[in-house]
């Protein structure tokens, strides 16, 4: 669940709902597509959340893919687990795991709905279930960090330990407790991780130099510090700063590992924290109210202090002349539409000249024109984009561009196909088909094993950033929108040719038409599986730009949406009034695209060229 449906969609409707039935709502839903045959790598790959490997840690002798982590408080029942091993996240925490099932009280929203107030007793499961769904945690291919929950006595935190220990990669544990004690502890656990945990109001000095020379720990938590409203305990969202003094602290002491659980709402939060001292962060309350691109919003900016100068690669020209031979095509078919629109080798598969056509029903030739010159202007925008991917994507690796041209480029050298079976074969189609396809596969074959990922100067939750949610949800409906216009123009091409509103602008059915001249249907066909294709592969170029390239200060997005908009809306639009084909509902959903179309334009502009934090 991106941002940008989270937020202008899901966030209002959960509101209205208890915040536990919200909350299993969302964690049972992505647990089900992700339980679905290649549904995990799906969340992934549409996501772009797997992080770049200059994240990757080493830390307690294991591999860890980015420091970003999820509390236990989030998931206690673990309905959400599988899920969130594939939404950026480089560990997972489960617990606090108790002897016995607690779940008599549940998180609650505060009165203004701007917090949640979790109970004094957190949810769990108990023990005997929460092994059980760690047993079902299939491939997780994540560290799990099992937290202990309260107990009545030492040797009852004992039990739980050794029990627990089999099932995670480390184990976390509260208490104040010897030296010996620790001993046992470590003993239970054997070669697992033993951390302790303390609140941020519970580390004083005494307690720090107490942890530092504790030789039996391997690393200490400190969480965020709770606020007891009489109801609950409130964690106020906010409170990076007071952590960040407290890591630098232990960190002036020791070289311990630190994990902070909570505080952090924002992607500076987790920088501040890093820059403190800390190892490994979870995130709380926050990644609730921030939206579940928070992870990856961290692993961009952390990754943007790691990068000085972006690398170039080769091969990118190669899509970039792809992009521009389209362009060239394009041009030409706009002046063939403009002008003569039926081409001498039409004429002659026809036996029939343009001027007869034109002189049995005029109208035909229109229609053949609307098509032709929409076909044109579709291809002309798709040569732009291919064109700024590869220049300002491809050119430094960008997994994520690479991925955009390949499945629009794939998928639009297919539509090939949807040109057979009808009697005739476009030769200029199949020309510029045959030029395209040299520099397309060359550059497939540079690019294919491009993995960069794109860092971000995005820091904070901006208006900005909050705003361009609604863009980028314009522009993902509108590529959405075009990809599915353009399956639907191919099926209509491949099956009925015409739709109601084409029969009534022509003033003629299908078979008088083909009473007319029975290769008229073939051309006309062959057109609209164009019109198809064409749509499809933009559509999908769209898509894929408006997911996976809203990035901060990344005006060259901005300016790719609107150059590579303009041929194709005013071609599509203009040519109706033109020929005079002005039918509404015909029309109607070219202007719902172009309505979208300005709405992502505005509400994105600023994110796009804001370059400050």
């Amino acid at each position: 669940m991106p941002d940008w449906t989270y937020h202008t969609v899901f966030k209002p409707g959960l509101s209205h709902f208890t915040a536990k039935a919200g909350r299993e709502f969302i964690h049972r839903s992505m647990t089900r597509i992700s339980a679905l045959p290649g549904g995990s790598k799906l969340i992934e790959y549409l996501g772009h959340t797997n992080p770049s490997s200059q994240l990757e840690t080493k830390l307690f002798g294991f591999k860890i893919s980015n420091p970003i982590g999820l509390s236990g408080k989030i998931d206690p029942e673990m309905t959400g687990t599988k899920a969130f091993g594939h939404l950026g996240f480089g560990f997972i925490e489960v617990g606090p795991v108790t002897s016995i099932p607690e779940g008599h009280s549940v998180p609650t929203y505060t009165q203004a709905k701007d917090n949640l107030i979790f109970p004094y007793r957190p949810e769990s499961p108990g023990m005997e279930k929460t092994v059980t769904n760690l047993r079902e945690l299939k491939e997780f291919q994540k560290p799990v960090f099992i937290r202990v929950g309260n107990t009545k006595s030492f040797n009852e935190t004992l039990t739980l330990s050794k029990v627990l220990a089999g099932h995670g990669d480390a184990l976390i544990v509260k208490g104040c407790y010897s030296d010996d004690e620790w001993r046992s502890l470590k003993d239970s656990v054997k070669d697992k991780t033993l951390l302790a945990v303390y609140s941020l109001d519970e580390l004083d000095n005494d307690t720090i130099d107490k942890l530092t020379a504790n030789s039996w720990l391997d690393g200490v938590v400190i969480d965020e510090y709770a606020k007891d409203t009489g109801a609950g305990l409130e964690y106020p969202l906010s409170q990076a700063k007071s952590l960040a003094g407290k890591a630098a602290e232990i960190r002036s002491r020791s070289k311990i590992p630190i994990i902070v659980s909570g505080g952090i709402t924002e992607p500076k939060d987790a920088l501040a924290l890093f820059k403190a001292g800390v190892d490994l962060v979870m995130l709380t309350a926050g990644y609730v109210f921030t939206g579940p691109g928070l992870p990856k919003r961290i692993n961009e900016a952390l990754l943007d202090t790691k990068i000085a100068v972006k690398d170039t690669y080769s091969g990118w020209i190669w899509h970039w002349l792809f992009g521009f031979l389209m362009l060239i095509g394009g041009i030409a078919a706009l002046i063939v539409s403009m002008t003569i629109v039926v081409l001498p080798y039409d004429e002659a598969f026809l036996k029939m000249t343009r001027e007869e056509l034109i002189a049995i029903n005029p109208n035909i030739y229109r229609f053949m024109q609307h098509d032709r010159m929409t076909v044109a202007g579709t291809m002309i925008s798709g040569g732009i984009i291919y064109m700024q991917l590869a220049r300002h994507g491809v050119r430094y690796g960008l997994q994520w561009a690479k991925r955009a041209i390949h499945i629009a480029g794939i998928l639009g050298f297919l539509g090939i196909l949807l040109f057979l079976g009808f009697g005739y074969f476009d030769w200029l189609h199949g020309i510029l088909w045959l030029v395209l396809l040299p520099f397309f596969w060359k550059g497939y074959l540079m690019t294919k094993n491009h993995a960069e990922h794109s860092p971000s100067s995005n820091r904070t939750n901006h208006k900005a950033w909050k705003k361009s949610l609604w863009g980028q949800l314009a522009f993902v409906a509108l590529g959405a929108a075009l990809a599915v216009a353009g399956l639907v123009i191919s099926t209509i091409g491949v099956n009925g040719v015409f739709v109601q509103t084409d029969i009534a602008y022509i003033c003629m059915s299908p078979e008088q038409v083909a009473g007319i001249n029975d290769r008229l249907i073939p051309v006309i066909a062959h057109d609209r599986a164009g019109l198809g294709s064409a749509l499809i592969s933009v559509g999908l170029l769209v898509l894929m730009l408006a997911i996976w390239g809203f990035q901060q200060g990344q005006k060259w997005v901005w300016y790719t949406f609107l150059i590579g908009g303009i041929p194709a809306f005013s071609t599509a639009i203009i040519i109706h009034y033109v020929i005079g084909y002005t039918t509404f509902i015909h029309i109607f959903p070219a202007y719902i695209a172009l309505l979208l179309f300005a709405v992502g334009l505005w509400y994105s502009r600023e994110f796009f060229f804001k370059k400050q934090y």
